[in-house]
């Protein structure tokens, strides 16, 4: 796809540009991590979850195990949501048994600390970590880039942890919305510059992880999750006009089809709870879609997995595709499910 001169030629950057495909891609959301037990032997000579992340040996390595393992057909770059807020100069940790911990933003004058110029800076072992998958993955696998979009980093950001509510932000957003805006600009912004640094470096495709969106009310949303990721696309394309852009406002439910359409970006990752005629016929009209298998399921396995990997494939596979999970792989997922779901999705036939 370089100057838009050639068709693209990898089965997941296919499905991106539109493609309805004979089998439709796939690769899983956190397909890199603690189920494997490779990952956990890695984890442990790392020390530390954000030392991995910034380890480009390491970090790599863990990116490819899951390729090695079950040939997904893309990787996508091993790190965190997070590295932002740490790279604009938040304090940041990740906690065992509690996850991360971040010293909360709660006022305006505190956005003063942060340092927008540090970001790439502070993020050049990411990057590394992406310049080196491009030269070791295999020549038919996606390499994707990733961030948080900006209304779930910030809920971590003034929360200092997550919630199941997303209260500490939705106050000041609710409260002060002009000026909680300042810090979505800031971390749109931000966002810019992390994934345009990892394009640089090598990735062929992003995805902007909205894990919060859908806790917001309707004017909340197109305020704070769709304005912001519409900024961010537009900015890409004008520098990355054939990069694709995937977009994952996880629990949009109905607000999802204007998402689409408003927001440019080129495919919509879909959550469990995504009815799939619906998104059918709503959202793929519109362009690629991915999901949506529950997690759990890939958990339980058999029978009942099988059945509704298949009906999500008959449902989905007519379009242009990408089979993946509602949301990311959970700990305790026997690898043995995890390829026996790669396989019938690779021995399927639309």
């Amino acid at each position: 796809m370089k100057n838009g001169t050639a068709a693209p030629k990898k089965r997941l950057l296919k499905a991106l540009a539109g493609e309805t495909q004979e089998r439709p891609p796939v690769w899983f959301m956190r397909q890199a991590g603690r189920y494997l037990p490779e990952y956990k032997q890695v984890r442990g000579v790392a020390g530390s979850f954000l030392n991995l992340c910034y380890n480009p040996e390491l970090a790599e390595e863990v990116t490819l195990q899951p390729i090695r393992r079950f040939g997904f057909d893309a990787a996508i770059l091993f790190s965190d949501i997070l590295v932002v807020p740490d790279a604009l100069g938040q304090e940041v940790a990740f906690k065992e048994g509690e996850g991360p911990v971040l010293e909360p933003i709660t006022d305006l004058g505190q956005l003063g600390d942060l340092d927008l110029g540090a970001v790439k800076d502070r993020l050049a072992p990411v990057y590394e970590t992406v310049s080196r998958l491009s030269k070791s993955l295999p020549e038919d696998v996606t390499l994707f880039g990733f961030a948080g979009a900006p209304w779930t980093v910030a809920t971590y950001m003034v929360g200092g942890r997550g919630s199941p509510d997303q209260g500490a932000a939705k106050a000041w957003a609710y409260r002060a919305p002009d000026e909680f805006q300042q810090l979505i600009d800031l971390l749109v912004e931000a966002t810019v510059v992390h994934l345009s640094a990892q394009v640089e470096q090598g990735a062929e495709a992003v995805q902007i992880f909205d894990t919060w969106a859908g806790s917001l009310p309707d004017l909340s949303f197109r305020r704070f999750a769709l304005e912001p990721m519409k900024a961010i696309t537009a900015k890409l394309k004008a520098k990355y006009p054939d990069v694709p852009v995937i977009a994952f406002p996880r629990g949009a439910g109905p607000m999802a089809e204007t998402y689409f359409r408003d927001t440019g970006v080129d495919a919509l990752s879909l959550d469990t709870g995504m009815q799939l005629r619906w998104a059918r016929e709503r959202l793929q009209s519109q362009g690629c879609v991915q999901g949506n298998l529950d997690p759990l399921l890939l958990v339980a396995g058999g029978e009942e997995m099988r059945r509704q990997a298949t009906y999500i494939l008959e449902e989905l596979g007519g379009g242009p595709f990408v089979f993946n999970l509602g949301h990311g792989i959970v700990p305790q997922t026997p690898p043995d499910h995890v390829a026996e779901l790669v396989e019938l999705v690779k021995n399927w036939k639309a």
